[in-house]
């Protein structure tokens, strides 16, 4: 996938994840890519420990696994914030 693509599926992803966590307010355009990137490889990482398939391009599929992976993301920063 094109680094233009990465931009695209981690934008949306690391949106909707900060809209699911909460965080929405608090995360600019910049953060909601990088947590969409870092949660896509996240997600990648889960599914393949499940047996299933990460990202595999620009599809909805790739989207879903970036999300969950941003979410897992999201949540772990939200639970180290609040012990601090």
């Amino acid at each position: 996938m094109s680094m233009i693509g990465w931009i695209v599926i981690g934008a949306l992803a690391g949106w909707i994840a900060s809209i699911i966590t909460g965080n929405n307010k608090k995360m600019g355009a910049g953060m909601n890519i990088l947590v969409g990137i870092v949660g896509g490889f996240i997600g990648g990482f889960v599914m393949n420990l499940l047996g299933g398939y990460g990202v595999t391009g620009f599809n909805l599929w790739s989207l879903l696994v970036a999300i969950a992976g941003s979410v897992i993301l999201l949540l772990i920063v939200n639970t180290v914030k609040h012990k601090s």
